[in-house]
């Protein structure tokens, strides 16, 4: 049976998701990189192959979480992107992947020839 969130805390300073699972797993989930790595078909396109890279995202935030069900939240961006699902599957996964995802990110930024830019500090 998969993991199920015992706790999810919105920290705005420092720009984290904070989930927690029932199997003690315990990630921060910086908000670029939900944002970068929406489940939605704006990011992921609508099939293989066809995700667009997200660009810009630096210093986006989240303003809002709904909870859809008892499976999922929808994550409401100060960019005004709202549309993508986040599983409680998903969450894991983007958590205990988070270290590759983002160096992947990060080298399809460089092979577009995109800087991120500097996020100043709060």
């Amino acid at each position: 049976m998969a993991a199920v969130p015992t706790d999810i805390r919105l920290r705005t300073k420092s720009g984290l998701l904070t989930v927690r699972f029932d199997d003690a797993a315990e990630f921060d989930l910086p908000f670029e990189y939900l944002r970068v790595f929406s489940p939605s078909a704006e990011v992921k396109g609508h099939g293989a192959g066809q995700e667009v890279l997200q660009t810009g995202k630096e210093q986006v935030a989240i303003k809002t979480i709904e909870p859809v069900g008892h499976y999922a939240v929808r994550l409401i961006y100060d960019d005004g992107h709202d549309s993508g699902l986040y599983t409680w599957q998903y969450l894991y996964e983007l958590g205990s992947k988070q270290q590759e995802n983002w160096q992947s990110y990060l080298d399809r930024l460089e092979a577009a020839g995109y800087a991120r830019q500097p996020v100043p500090d709060s």
